[in-house]
């Protein structure tokens, strides 16, 4: 629907959420000013999963090509017994039953290059316009407009409405929210991308399957999949830690990290030395909120829902809210309805997800008999059967405009 006055819409924040809000918004036919508080943008971490409701997601936001030239397609998602090192189920990828159902592909990536893509597009849409070295200090609206003000004296940012895509640690949550700061889960992660050439003997043999390898284990696990056209190879180990103190962050350590998986099959031992040291990642999460929408800012992504990785759906969800919001402000002229609209459509799934990725992460970290009934109910299913996780990899479809 054509937009006959554009409305200036500012986004604060520049990661994936914030780009690709940025990206959808502009090509809904509105001006967007994107402000990142970084002297630079970028990406940090290491590989993502991207679920089909994902691919769709980038597909509409024309940048799937883009990502699918370094992506990685897998042919199955798999799960193993860590400590034993024997199959639990697996899923197929790219058979009939997959490409019927989903349509999209199910794919990996390196967090920079998703990163890159939607970057590259914001850069080249003559609606965006991107600033670094922005710290939002407070953010003021009225009925006509909001005002971001920002640190070290730069020049306030006045706009039509705006969106906060400013991750778990959202200041403007917090400002509009209020409810503290994120709940740590106990549980850390190392992870990072090696070259593949340093895969030897049977970490070799798996890592040229191509597949989405998770190990699931009493209170950890390994997740193994390649990047990057294969050229790399993704590892992730997550553990509880028996040593978490909210004041300290001596806790999850390497040290904790060896006992934890001490007793895993070879598979994971050998694979154990290979796992990047460099930077551990407490995993935190919020409780879900109904007030996405205050007035004319609405929260996106992790600042919106952030999430337990274990549906491997935080970036998912956030190219979804992205879509999402482009498709609410099409046409439109009053931003607090489009929001409104959007967080109407969007709440309810998020939602779910969001409390979804608690339940499978206690399930991926059963210990004993629960852990063998959990293998014994998952190894009935067939590569083909996706009825449970077809809910999160198939997106709500957009609500039908009357004309």
């Amino acid at each position: 629907m054509p937009v006959t006055t554009p409305l200036h819409i500012a986004v604060v924040g520049g990661g994936i959420g914030g780009l690709a809000a940025a990206l959808a918004t502009a090509r809904s036919g509105h001006r967007v000013t994107l402000v990142e508080r970084a002297g630079r943008f970028g990406e940090i971490g290491a590989g993502l999963q991207l679920a089909p409701n994902a691919s769709l997601a980038l597909d509409e936001l024309g940048v799937l090509p883009a990502v699918r030239h370094t992506a990685v397609a897998p042919p199955r998602l798999v799960m193993m017994d860590a400590l034993t090192g024997d199959q639990v189920t697996a899923l197929d990828l790219r058979g009939a039953a997959y490409t019927e159902r989903f349509k999209h592909p199910y794919l990996v990536t390196h967090r920079t290059d998703l990163h890159s893509a939607l970057l590259a597009a914001c850069e080249e849409h003559p609606g965006v316009t991107l600033r670094t070295g922005h710290t939002v200090t407070l953010a003021e609206q009225d009925g006509s407009g909001v005002r971001l003000h920002f640190a070290g004296g730069q020049r306030p940012l006045s706009a039509d409405a705006a969106v906060a895509a400013d991750g778990l640690h959202s200041s403007l949550r917090q400002a509009l929210v209020g409810d503290g700061d994120p709940v740590c889960s106990r549980y850390v992660a190392f992870r990072g991308a090696i070259p593949a050439a340093r895969m030897t003997g049977r970490m070799s043999r798996i890592a040229a399957s191509d597949a989405v390898m998770v190990w699931a284990g009493p209170r950890m696990h390994l997740v193994q999949y390649p990047l990057r056209r294969g050229e790399l190879y993704n590892q992730v180990a997550v553990f509880e830690s028996d040593h978490y103190t909210p004041d300290s962050d001596d806790w999850g350590t390497e040290a904790e990290l060896e006992e934890r998986f001490a007793g895993t099959c070879q598979a994971v031992r050998d694979a154990l030395p290979l796992v990047s040291r460099d930077r551990r990642w407490p995993l935190y999460d919020r409780a879900p909120i109904d007030s996405w929408v205050h007035g004319r800012i609405a929260l996106l992504g992790d600042a919106a829902h952030p999430m337990l990785q274990y549906l491997a759906q935080g970036a998912c969800q956030a190219l979804e809210d992205a879509v999402a919001l482009g498709q609410a402000l099409a046409g439109a002229s009053d931003p607090a309805d489009a929001f409104a609209a959007y967080a109407d459509r969007r709440r309810e799934r998020a939602t779910r997800v969001q409390t979804d990725a608690h339940r499978f992460g206690e399930i991926c970290h059963l210990e004993g008999m629960g852990a063998t009934f959990r293998n014994m109910a998952l190894s009935s299913r067939g590569p083909e059967d996706f009825d449970d996780i077809a809910w999160v990899w198939t997106p709500a479809p957009a609500p039908v405009t009357a004309l």
